[in-house]
């Protein structure tokens, strides 16, 4: 094990006695497929020398498709163009350039630890193409200093018990009927990670990144709530279920301190759980897709490295990445480890004990918290997930983490679980998978979060229900198709790498699909799914394929989404490496071609329209929901914005107002025309540079070799 680095937060650690029952806030992320607007100064400057010229002239045998990834990495990495923000010298992705989208995250200069993932993918790849692995460690380090909780952000793990790791809460269909109480009758099963974890890297700490940061400090929380101006800041918005959109969210931050929010002095937590004794606490949620995708994204670093001699230079950062995958395993658990399997009736479903609580897919989230310093007792809690979605998935990972010694974890049972994984996530990929070749939503052990009786005749999994679109229904989770590609580019790659027949036998059946429903023409003419809709349900689960001959799936929609073009490209050109298939080289091609066509100064981009847009005035009452607080309930974010029943998701952000790209927002409030923006964001664009370098890759070619849009 390397020692974990000190970050940039540092707090003495709390003296702790027995621990004591907590109150849970737990949270749901969600991921988006939506847009952005037009460009904003970057928040601050840094040194760059851009590198794409001596690199091309120091190396002939750089193909054009490389030399495309070099002008695009050169782009992203130009302060200029505004998608990072620096701090003492490390660099933080902005979500996208532009500050005025809303998505899963609220606002552009926001991040997540999906755009850390991408960092890593995008500086692996660069460190292949260059061989200088210094900005890959640098990623590292960022992700380490900034969205990894450090001692100061988690400062009573201490206290946690493994044996009552948390407090039941049932969660609910609808956002009105939050603040929801806290059930003690309810009893949660036992945690087997934590002894095994702390006695392995020395410390109760959880090694995982939170999803959402306020970069620039927009809200003002500042660092754990205390409304100083330090950023980035820990901030958390999804707490209210699977039906509470983006729009209807109440940004609050990672630790309340009671300081902002209601005016009864209780911060935001009776926004969403019912609890008259809560005290000060800190909680974290950690999205496992960017995890894995982490660990993934290190295994290549490793393999690209160790071929060019330079293994030693990374292998601190490889270990990081098996020490993040174990403590990923929390997310392969029943949110509140109950036994997996026919678990209906929260308090007849049995706790689980050992491993009976694992599903070992990758759930929607893992989150963990505790009291803050300042509380008359410490106490800490940890939840794991009880639905997976099928993008969520990452075979590559669990391969990583299972196969690779370089990237095996150092516990115990961690790669064999891991092992367990990656076979369990391929037969979840089998059972999901469509008569037409869609992969289908995914499956829970808590129906409707209640652990409630599905309807009969539900399809199963290993006891695990079929959820059509798990985890959040506004918009339905299984519409978009970026969640197709993004994990089924995995399984390619994992299929290239490892010739597994049950991942060649998945891709057999969806990449026919994908490839007729996505069109490439002239001049940079492309179209990628966009929308799906789906019908009927798979067969249970008997541990063999039936082809699910009653689950059938249609695309709706297409649109120009160019993060999502790169990855089906990249996902068609590992097949195509695998198997030899020339439609599948020669569609991966053409995309890569019609991206090219739509460079601009900050990177490849299409306009896009936006009339979700709508919904930034909308009240509780309409047709689409709006934001809901209770009535009577009232407080004020940091600005001074007033929380109420009346509130809307713009009236509680009153910053939107002075966004350059307002007056086209407020237009189409007014009556006017939904507002067309030319987003970047950081993932999108990372997805293209790395297509292009994945292209050079696996089918090489000399420089001027490319297709008619490269260069």
């Amino acid at each position: 094990m390397t020692d974990r680095p000190a970050t940039r937060r540092h707090r003495r650690r709390w003296p702790l006695p027995a621990a004591v029952s907590a109150a849970l806030v737990a949270a749901t992320f969600t991921v988006a497929p939506s847009a952005q607007a037009g460009p904003a100064e970057p928040a601050s400057t840094y040194e760059y020398t851009p590198v794409a010229d001596a690199l091309l002239a120091e190396n002939p045998e750089i193909t054009e498709y490389e030399a495309s990834f070099l002008e695009q990495y050169d782009k992203i990495k130009d302060p200029s163009s505004g998608y990072f923000r620096e701090f003492d010298g490390l660099l933080v992705p902005y979500h996208s350039v532009e500050t005025l989208i809303v998505e899963a995250p609220d606002h552009g200069h926001a991040t997540t630890s999906e755009a850390f993932s991408y960092y890593l993918w995008l500086e692996a790849t660069y460190g292949r193409v260059s061989g200088d692995w210094q900005p890959f460690n640098d990623a590292w380090a960022s992700m380490e200093a900034f969205i990894i909780p450090g001692t100061a952000d988690q400062p009573t793990n201490g206290a946690y018990d493994p044996s009552s790791p948390a407090t039941y809460i049932p969660e609910s269909l609808d956002p009105s009927d939050y603040p929801m109480p806290l059930d003690q009758g309810v009893e949660a099963g036992q945690d087997p990670l934590a002894a095994e974890l702390s006695s392995t890297y020395g410390t109760d700490e959880v090694y995982g990144m939170h999803w959402l940061l306020d970069v620039d400090n927009t809200y003002g929380y500042g660092f754990c709530g205390d409304g100083s101006d330090e950023a980035p800041a820990y901030i958390n918005t999804f707490q209210r279920g699977s039906n509470e959109s983006v729009w209807e969210t109440v940004p609050h931050p990672s630790c309340e301190t009671f300081a902002h929010g209601g005016d009864d002095g209780t911060g935001y937590l009776n926004l969403f759980v019912d609890d008259p004794q809560a005290s000060e606490q800190w909680r974290y949620t950690n999205a496992p897709d960017a995890d894995a995708r982490a660990v993934q994204v290190a295994y290549l670093a490793h393999e690209w490295a160790s071929e060019q001699g330079n293994e030693s230079a990374i292998a601190e950062n490889v270990s990081n990445a098996a020490m993040m995958g174990d403590y990923l395993r929390y997310a392969m658990f029943d949110k509140y480890f109950k036994e997996v399997g026919d678990c209906v009736g929260a308090q007849s479903c049995p706790p689980g004990t050992g491993k009976d609580s694992a599903h070992y897919l990758m759930a929607w989230y893992y989150s963990w918290g505790g009291a803050l310093e300042s509380a008359q007792y410490p106490w800490a809690w940890r939840i794991g997930g009880s639905s997976a979605h099928q993008g969520y998935q990452n075979v590559m990972a669990a391969y990583a983490l299972s196969e690779v010694d370089e990237l095996r974890p150092q516990s115990a049972t961690g790669a064999d679980d891991w092992g367990t994984s990656l076979d369990r996530q391929l037969e979840f990929l089998q059972w999901l998978q469509s008569s037409d070749g869609g992969i289908a939503g995914g499956a829970t052990n808590s129906w409707e979060g209640t652990y409630a009786q599905p309807p009969a005749d539900t399809p199963t999994f290993y006891g695990m229900f079929y959820d059509e679109k798990p985890v959040w229904h506004d918009p339905p989770s299984n519409r978009w198709f970026g969640f197709q590609v993004w994990d089924i580019e995995r399984v390619a790659e994992y299929y290239r790498i490892s010739g597994d027949e049950r991942a060649g036998d998945i891709l057999d059946s969806w990449v026919p699909w994908a490839i007729a429903n996505t069109t490439v023409g002239e001049g940079g003419d492309f179209a990628v799914p966009a929308d799906m809709e789906w019908s009927g349900a798979p067969d249970d689960w008997t541990g063999e394929p039936t082809g699910n001959p009653d689950l059938s799936v249609e695309v709706v929609s297409h649109n120009q989404d160019v993060g999502i073009a790169a990855g089906l490209a990249k996902t068609l050109m590992h097949y195509a490496a695998a198997t030899g298939d020339t439609a599948s080289q020669e569609t991966a091609e053409g995309l890569l071609d019609a991206l090219l066509v739509h460079q601009d100064d900050l990177g490849v981009a299409v306009p896009e329209t936006r009339a979700d847009y709508e919904r930034f005035d909308d009240p509780f009452d309409s047709p689409n929901g709006g934001l809901y607080v209770p009535d009577g309930w009232t407080g004020q974010m940091p600005n001074g914005d007033v929380i109420d029943s009346d509130s809307t998701f713009a009236s509680i952000r009153s910053f939107y107002e002075q966004d350059e790209d307002w007056p086209q927002v407020q237009a189409y409030l007014d009556g006017g025309e939904a507002p067309e923006f030319t987003y970047h964001r950081f993932w999108a664009q990372v997805d293209v540079a790395t297509a292009l370098a994945t292209h050079g890759e696996l089918f090489g070619g000399a420089a001027g070799e490319g297709g008619e849009g490269a260069g």
